[in-house]
C-alpha cells in the first residue's frame, strides 16, 4: 500500500476579531472548519484556497499570507493530511450562490466561541491555524511557487546555456 497524503488548502480570515468558519456535515456530525479543501489538478495551493472559500462561503477570499504548512494524521482513520493554511481578507459576498454540497452554512466566530465548541471541531488544526495567525505568524506569499512544466523547462534550458 502507498502512504500518500492528502493535500488540503485552508484560508484563515478575520474581520473584528471574528473568524470565517463553515458548519459542514461529516459522516453524521455537524462540525466547524476554517473554508478548507484538497487541492485539485493543474491548480494553484493559491487558487485552490481561493476556490475552496468562494464555494464554501460564498465570499470571495483574497490571500495575503501563508500562515503555515501542517501535517497531520487522524487519530481514527489511516489518514494524513498536508495542510497549507493562508490568510487574508474576502472582498465581495454572493448570498444567492449554493454552498457546496455537505456545507450548512457559513459563520463568523471570535476563537473564544470557537474554543468553546472544541468537541465540533473538524480536526485540532482549526484553533492552531488560528492560534498561529493571532501569533503573527505570517510568511510572504511569494513562499509558495507553482512550478509549471513550461517554467521548468525554461529553468532547465537556461541552465545548460
Amino acid at each position: 500500500m502507498t502512504w500518500k497524503p492528502d493535500v488540503t488548502v485552508a484560508a484563515v480570515i478575520e474581520d473584528a476579531g471574528r473568524f470565517l468558519v463553515v458548519e459542514e456535515r461529516i459522516g453524521t456530525r455537524l462540525v466547524f472548519n476554517q473554508p478548507a479543501g484538497h487541492l485539485e489538478p493543474n491548480e494553484s495551493l493559491i487558487e485552490a484556497a481561493i476556490r475552496e472559500t468562494l464555494e464554501e462561503t460564498a465570499w470571495t477570499f483574497e490571500p495575503h499570507a501563508l500562515v503555515g504548512v501542517y501535517l497531520w494524521k487522524h487519530p481514527d482513520r489511516p489518514k494524513t493530511f498536508l495542510r497549507v493554511t493562508f490568510s487574508g481578507r474576502v472582498t465581495h459576498h454572493d448570498p444567492v450562490r449554493p454552498l457546496d454540497r455537505g456545507i450548512h452554512r457559513a459563520l463568523w466566530f471570535t476563537r473564544d466561541q470557537l474554543a468553546a465548541r472544541s468537541e465540533h471541531l473538524r480536526s485540532p488544526m482549526v484553533l492552531r491555524c488560528i492560534d498561529d495567525y493571532l501569533r503573527g505568524r505570517r510568511f510572504p506569499l511569494e513562499i509558495v511557487d507553482h512550478v509549471v512544466e513550461d517554467m521548468a523547462s525554461e529553468a532547465q534550458a537556461s541552465a545548460r546555456e
